[in-house]
Parts: C-alpha cells; structure tokens; sequence
C-alpha cells in the first residue's frame, strides 16, 4: 500500500472501503461516488489507490471493470502520474478497442508525456476510425469533434499551421457552431497569411467567423475601436466570473497594509520570460525605488531557463509561483500580501487568468504593456497610456480610466544583449539596394498592407523587403501575393528566427523599417530605434494602432508617423529613392536616439512610481 495520508475524519472509512474494495463487495457505483469523493477533498492518490485495490479482485465483469479503468485512468491523469495514466488507458482499451472516450484520454496522457505523434495518432483512431466508436452514452459527433479540436490545438502548437487548419475545417463541418474553433481557424489563417483570412466554408458563414474572431485576432484586423471593444466584450462575456466582493476589504487584507509602510506594487503576468513582455519589462523592475516600493511577481510563467529570466526573478522582492493555484487561491493570496497596485501585463492575451483581476485583490489594479487595448475586465480600472495612444476620440471606447505618462506608455530594456555586427551578406541581403524590413510577426500582416508594400517596391525599383520567416505557409503565400502584384517574389527575402541578441544586431542591416497596420510595432519599434534604424508607421484610431507612433514622438521623429495608406505609401517612396534621408535618421539615433525621452528608463520609471504612489496612497487613507 502506498505511503497515504487521508484526515482522520475519514480514516475509518478509508480503512472500510478499502477492505471491501479487496473483497469484491465494493458496488461499481459506490466506488465511483467514493473515489470522485476523495478527489473532492483534494485527496487524488486516495481515489486512485482506490480504484487500484477494486480492480486487484480478479471477480469484476469485464464491463465493470472497463469503466473502473477508465475512472482510475483519469483520476491518475489529474494527479500528473501520466505515465500510469497511460498505462491504464492502454489496458481499459485491450478490454474495448473502440471505446472513444479511453483514446481520448490516451491522447492527453501521451501529449503530457511530449509524445506528440503517439497522441495525433490516439485522437486519429477517433476521427478517422475504420469503424464505429464505442461512446459509453456520449454523442458520437461530439466526441469526434473533441478529437479533432484537440488534434488541432496541438498542430497548432507544432507550428504544424496547415495540417491543423484542415482538422479545423473538418469539426466545423461536423458542428458549425463551434466559437472557440471558429476564433482559432480565423486566427492560423492569419499566421500563414492566407487572405482572406474570413473564408467561409459550408454552415460556416463570413458573419459567425467575424463574430468569434478574439480580440487578438481583431486586433490585426481592424483599428475600429467599437469592433475591437466588442470583440473584449465577448471574451469577457463567455470567459470572465463576476464576483460581488473586493478581497482588498477584507480584514487580513487591510492589515497587511499599513500606513507607513512602503507601497507594495505587484506585477501579474505568464510572460515574465523570454517573451515580448519579459524583453520590454526586465529594467523596470530593476528601477523601481525600493525606499518607497516593494515589488512582488504573481507569476505563472513557464521555467525557459534563459538569463532574462533569472534576471527578472532577481529584480523582485518576492516571487509567487501561482501556477499551482486556482484563480480564487491566487487573489486570496495577493489581498494577504497587502499589494497597494497590482498590474495585469497579460489583459487577454494566450494564456491569461482574468479571473483573478475579477475578484479585485488589490484596491488599483492597472493593465500594462500585454494588452495594448481595452480589455473591459471587471475589476480593472487603469490603463498606463500616454496622449498620443490614447487621443480624446479613443476614450469613449476604452472600459479603463487612463494614467497618462507624459513622453511614452512604453518601458524597455537598457542593458539588452547585442550580438556581434553582422554583414548583408550573411543573409542574403544585396549590397547595393534599398533594404526595407518588417520583422513583426505573421499574424500582424494583412492584405492592405503588403499590398502597400508591393507598391513601394514598385515605386522603388532597386530595393527589396526583408521579412520574418515566421512559417513555411506564410513564406509561400507571400511570394504569391508579391507575383500577382507584379513584383518578383525574389525581391521578398526571409530572414530565420535567431537568438535574441542576434535580432537585435540585425537591425543595423536595413535601411527603413517598415510598421504594419492595424497591429503596430511594439518591442520590434523599440528594438529598431535602439539599434538605430528608422521606422516608418501608420496610425490609426486604436491604442494597438498607435504604438509606433508614440515612440517615434518619443525619441524625436514624429515626421515617420504617417495617418494614412496612400501617406505610408509615398513617404516610403520618397525615403526609399532618397537613401541620404534614410542614412540621416541613422545618423540622428545614433547620436540622439539612446539619450531621447524614449529610453530614459528611469524618467519613465519615476512617472510610474509617481501615478502608482498616489493612487495607492488614495487608498490607504
């Protein structure tokens, strides 16, 4: 018998079921309402011994004893003893080969286990099986659209863009009213470029993709903030628990903060990593005053192993790991430790846990950087902007009172690491022509766009543009759009992903950067400028939309800020056919750009401390 500890409480019937279990006098029903009992209480490696010792009597009915396996098999499952779980699985599915729901299973047990083929191939036997499915009561449909969307999710996450696609298009045809399908199909299109991203397909119509587009997805999209406000509206909607009380009031909450102490400021966030948010955020926290402050991290980010995130966690007076808690633990914890601000720098971004924010553990709570738009979270009532990204007309769309930093919304990272000077050479790019370059991510692109940028390079005959090689799909898709544009698609050239500092000393190659639109530049803006190359954007009506244009108001260059495509256009024309304009913004960030109001990390530093102090200090009194 393992080494278990069931409270005392419980011991007598522990000790009484178990003795039943080993005699074969132990009701399969009985089992199943003690064993989800135990995991209830927290107690899963009772409920699994359980079920171990039931199935040790060699008496039970191969039909008792399928669905005991398959209960003990998900019970080990969420205990993590995925190994076991798999084992068990395998052997509930020697009694009944087509039992779907076992494969099911299997396939989550073997993706824990990293073996990505060996679970494509389990939810394989479940969708595309040579005969029917054995479903214990469920529907047959939908647990083939289960396989499918969990075959998906993880080609997905493979980069396996096109195979996970048609296994999309495949559930929506068995059940079109799938909205979390629906949001993804919408979205890999956009990672493989693959316009129109809205391409209906049978029940499947142009109105239900847009109305389950997320917000991300909208973000790209459209710089209309009415559409980006209800694309939030929904996630909040379907995702987001209301809840009726503050946990900041509570009393163990009130007198954690005491009224001379210093402010307790934390940071809420999955990407204190090599991430976006880790690269722009690690000198902040470094910063920040610790006369004054405290800086905790409510952190669920995962362990990469990288310096960046050493260095993060080092920068923090206290680190709390939440991966392991639910969202109701997590906020306890927070009001307990008596955080004054708490900032979300996740919003609603992959991986997020609004439901935290929900329960208000802190008495201000900020978004910051993850999410450059409103999120219309409850619970969140600040939002770190500057005037530039949140003009007057934008605020009646915007669920969160602005703190406006006076020179830039954006923190970023001094001390980033800068690989070695690489040559065109090196990557393929000519000597003698105009390079242009946009190294945002696929997803960020869209038709109008790269259709602008074939006509600079139409009106730019000797230059060529650089682009990430995000996906072989994308890669492909653009040289097609190029060739029907007329341009020659080996005038788009493709740079691989490289190590972070690598990236970095790349930006010296090109000679203008080029932003996209609707989805602006943002740690890619701030790399370029710290390397010292120009970039040219297009602002529009929405924060995401104006990121770019901030910064270039920031560090000097408002005239590459441009509010339309037929602008964009001609000033890239006009930069490109003059390489000496080009080669003076060079010559600007290179002596100006590192000292402009942009990089001044401590100056923006202390507005934040400024704008935190005092609302925190509203609160305390």
């Amino acid at each position: 018998m393992p080494n278990l500890s069931v409270p005392a409480p419980l011991a007598q019937e522990w000790e009484q079921l178990l003795t039943r279990a080993r005699e074969g006098s132990l009701p399969l029903p009985e089992l199943m309402d003690r064993g989800n009992f135990f995991q209830g209480q927290n107690l899963g490696d009772a409920a699994a011994h359980l079920y171990e010792t039931w199935l040790s009597h060699e008496g039970q009915p191969p039909a008792a004893r399928l669905v005991a396996l398959y209960n003990w098999g998900t019970v080990l499952g969420n205990i993590q003893q995925h190994e076991r779980a798999e084992q068990v699985y395998r052997q509930a599915l020697a009694i009944s080969p087509t039992f779907a729901q076992a494969r099911l299973n299997l396939g989550h047990q073997l993706e824990h286990l990293g073996r990505v083929d060996d679970a494509l191939g389990a939810w394989r036997e479940v969708y595309d099986g040579a005969g029917p499915m054995e479903a214990l009561g469920a529907d047959q449909t939908g647990l083939r659209t289960h396989a499918f969307n969990n075959a998906a999710r993880l080609l997905e996450l493979q980069r396996r863009y096109e195979a996970s696609e048609a296994l999309m298009v495949r559930s929506l045809t068995l059940n079109p009213d799938q909205t979390d399908v629906m949001q993804h199909y919408v979205h890999i299109r956009q990672k493989q470029c693959k316009w129109p991203v809205y391409e209906a397909f049978g029940e499947v119509t142009h109105n239900k993709l847009l109305i389950a587009t997320s917000l991300l997805a909208t973000l790209s999209a459209t710089d209309d903030p009415a559409l980006q406000m209800g694309a939030a509206q929904r996630f909040v909607h379907e995702k987001v628990t209301k809840q009726k009380d503050a946990l900041w009031r509570h009393p163990v909450s009130v007198a954690a903060r005491e009224q001379g102490g210093k402010i307790k400021i934390g940071y809420l966030s999955g990407d204190l990593c090599m991430h976006a948010v880790g690269l722009l955020t690690a000198e902040l926290y470094e910063l920040h005053d610790r006369e004054k402050f405290e800086i905790h991290a409510f952190d669920w980010s995962r362990e990469d192993g990288t310096s960046l995130r050493k260095r993060i966690l080092m920068s923090m007076d206290k680190v709390w790991r939440l991966n392991a808690m639910d969202d109701a633990t997590a906020a306890k914890l927070i009001a307990q430790a008596g955080i004054d601000v708490l900032v979300d720098l996740q919003g609603l971004t992959s991986g997020a846990r609004p439901n935290i924010l929900a329960h208000r553990p802190a008495p201000v709570q900020v978004s910051y950087l993850g999410l450059p738009a409103t999120s219309l979270l409850p619970g969140v009532d600040w939002i770190l902007a500057d005037r530039f990204t949140m003009p007057p007309e934008y605020l009646p769309y915007c669920s969160e009172k602005p703190i406006f930093l006076p020179h830039c919304y954006q923190v970023s990272d001094r001390k980033r690491e800068i690989g070695a000077d690489p040559t065109r050479a090196q990557y393929d790019l000519p000597a003698d022509a105009f390079v242009f370059c946009s190294f945002n991510n696929n997803h960020k692109m869209n038709a109008e766009m790269f259709g602008a940028w074939m006509r600079i390079l139409h009106g730019v005959p000797n230059s060529v543009l650089w682009l990430l090689a995000d996906n072989e799909w994308a890669k492909a898709n653009l040289r097609r759009e190029a060739q029907a544009a007329g341009i020659d698609a080996s005038r788009l050239i493709f740079a691989p992903r490289v190590a972070p500092p690598d990236y970095l000393a790349r930006f010296q190659l090109p000679d203008l950067v080029l932003d996209t639109f609707p989805y602006n530049a943002g740690t890619t803006a701030s790399d370029c400028l710290w390397m010292g190359t120009p970039i040219l954007t297009r602002s529009g009506r929405s924060y995401i939309s104006r990121m770019c244009g901030s910064l270039l108001t920031a560090v000097g260059l408002p005239d590459l800020i441009t509010f339309s495509v037929e602008e964009y256009v001609q000033r890239a024309i006009q930069i490109g056919l003059n390489p000496g304009r080009a080669k003076s913004y060079k010559r600007y960030l290179r002596d100006e750009g590192r000292n402009s109001a942009l990089f001044d990390m401590p100056g923006i530093v202390r507005d934040i401390e400024r704008e935190f102090e005092q609302l925190a200090l509203a609160h305390r009194s």
